[in-house]
């Protein structure tokens, strides 16, 4: 008996730029408005970063990337559009 498995269905291209471009500006805005909400950094419009804060903003962007995709199978709008590969 042979078992016939068919190769896994690779994601749309669209899904997965748009997963990305999701990320990408939820992380900005959760992280950019806790940091500017600790550092002080909060405006009537919203946040204002610059500096250290900018950099902590992008370090924690990229460690989110790094962190979810090796280690919990995927960002969140990549599980909610179903974009892994």
């Amino acid at each position: 008996m042979t078992e016939t498995t068919t190769p896994a269905r690779q994601p749309s291209t669209w899904r997965i730029v748009l997963a990305a471009i999701l990320d990408f500006f939820t992380a900005f805005w959760i992280f950019g408005f806790i940091v500017a909400s600790v550092s002080g950094g909060r405006t009537e419009d919203g946040f204002s970063v610059q500096g250290m804060p900018a950099v902590l903003v992008f370090a924690l962007i990229v460690a989110y990337f790094l962190v979810f995709n090796r280690f919990l199978g995927g960002t969140i709008w990549k599980r909610i559009l179903r974009a892994k590969r």
